[in-house]
């Protein structure tokens, strides 16, 4: 029984929606913002779980359990992600949607948090069924998305074409072209150019600026990356161009390792051609404990919650880690990375890149006039450098953590929001 409520403890310690509302709390608290910024923000303004019908290509009918949370209006309509994952759960859904409320307000987006899930594993999916799901999950949302009200995204284990199915079904459904309902579609269908590198392109931006500050030579560093997806092997490519050497990576179902540096380019072959990073030319096998405590200048968490614990901080050996996955890091293995004087970059700062170019297609959308890729990306790099500087500004003067340090930054802008509409 004693090793039950240990384990239930430690489950209920690494709750995403406990500990956002914690953190939500304590920033609050230090910003010197009134409680009722904490007590609005500690649940989202609308929750909606929906179940619904697909027909798998055997014939046979499989109910498929989905949800939104959308989680303030404060600054403007939500906005996040949609994760198709077998692990989605509504309180993972719900911290989430803080996240993004955190995320928005840090670059300073017009936009409250949004998030969405689907429990289901798209690897066991066809292409007909994948399809299906994502249709079925956007008619059982249509009547609380829009863009006004809620615009999603793609997530873990969704993607642009994901996104296009969706859009197309809401404009079924509503009877006339929007493609400003969902961003993260291809471009033919109104996507925006620099969206597909932007959560990677703005942590490699942040990282850039960070190093700066901590006298950090890039051309002299190595970097570690959890994670190999669409965000982990961008910023494996851009920090290379950089002149870093990539010494580590991993996916799902193995890592590798080169102290001398992995040839990135060949890496990302090497997974096209076989579904994984394991087994690359040239390289040892490595554990993700190992990768993530190897001695290195930079860490890159790129994949799911609660990678970095308070036992494996203690072995971290990075200059900076920056979270390019949401909630890589607990709020213990936090403490013990700041004591450790590790640099950490938030998730709520360093992956926001993905949600600022989601703004810029939404923008381009609404106006039906689209920008040049580098546009975008002139314009992610001041939003990026600009909500550096604030956060970095804040985290020097207020001796406070990066982490805290963003949130002060983000609470701030959503409590004068608060404050104009006549909530506080």
């Amino acid at each position: 029984m004693a090793a039950e409520q240990i384990a239930a403890t430690a489950v209920e310690e690494l709750n995403p929606f406990h500990i956002v509302q914690q953190e939500i709390r304590q920033a609050v608290e230090a910003a010197g913002l009134p409680a009722a910024v904490a007590e609005i923000l500690q649940e989202p303004a609308r929750v909606v779980a929906v179940s619904f019908p697909v027909r798998m290509d055997n014939g046979e009918v499989r109910l498929f359990r989905g949800f939104r949370s959308q989680h303030t209006f404060a600054l403007g309509p939500t906005k996040g992600g949609i994760r198709f994952h077998p692990q989605v759960t509504l309180d993972e859904v719900k911290a989430l949607s803080m996240w993004m409320t955190l995320k928005c307000g840090v670059i300073g987006l017009p936009y409250g948090g949004g998030k969405g899930g689907v429990i289901c594993n798209p690897k066991e999916l066809s292409q007909g069924e994948l399809e299906r799901v994502s249709r079925g999950y956007i008619r059982a949302i249509a009547a609380f998305i829009g863009p006004d009200v809620d615009i999603p995204a793609p997530d873990v284990y969704t993607n642009a074409q994901v996104m296009a199915w969706m859009m197309d079904e809401y404009s079924q459904i509503t009877g006339r072209p929007v493609p400003a309902v969902i961003t993260g579609k291809p471009i033919i269908l109104g996507g925006s150019l620099g969206r597909n590198e932007a959560t990677a392109r703005g942590c490699v931006i942040v990282i850039r600026e960070a190093a700066r500050e901590i006298g950090l030579d890039l051309q002299q560093a190595t970097a570690a990356i959890q994670g190999f997806g669409n965000a982990g092997s961008i910023a494996a490519r851009l920090l290379s161009e950089l002149g870093v050497r990539v010494i580590a990576v991993n996916d799902s179902r193995g890592g590798v390792y080169n102290p001398d540096g992995l040839d990135v380019a060949a890496l990302v072959r090497h997974k096209q051609a076989t579904g994984s990073v394991a087994g690359f030319p040239g390289s040892q096998p490595i554990s993700t404990e190992e990768l993530l405590t190897l001695p290195c200048d930079i860490l890159i968490p790129a994949a799911l919650e609660n990678q970095i614990t308070a036992a494996v901080a203690e072995r971290v050996r990075a200059r900076i880690v920056a979270e390019a996955a949401n909630g890589p890091t607990t709020p213990e293995a936090d403490v013990i990375l700041t004591a450790h004087n590790i640099l950490v970059l938030p998730d709520i700062l360093a992956n926001a890149g993905g949600v600022t170019v989601s703004y810029f297609e939404w923008v381009q959308n609404l106006q039906q006039y689209y920008w040049t890729e580098q546009e975008v990306n002139q314009r992610l790099e001041a939003l990026m450098v600009k909500a550096f500087r604030s956060v970095y500004s804040t985290y020097r003067e207020k001796n406070v953590t990066m982490r805290r340090a963003a949130y002060m930054v983000s609470l701030a802008r959503v409590a004068e929001a608060m404050k104009s509409r006549g909530w506080l």
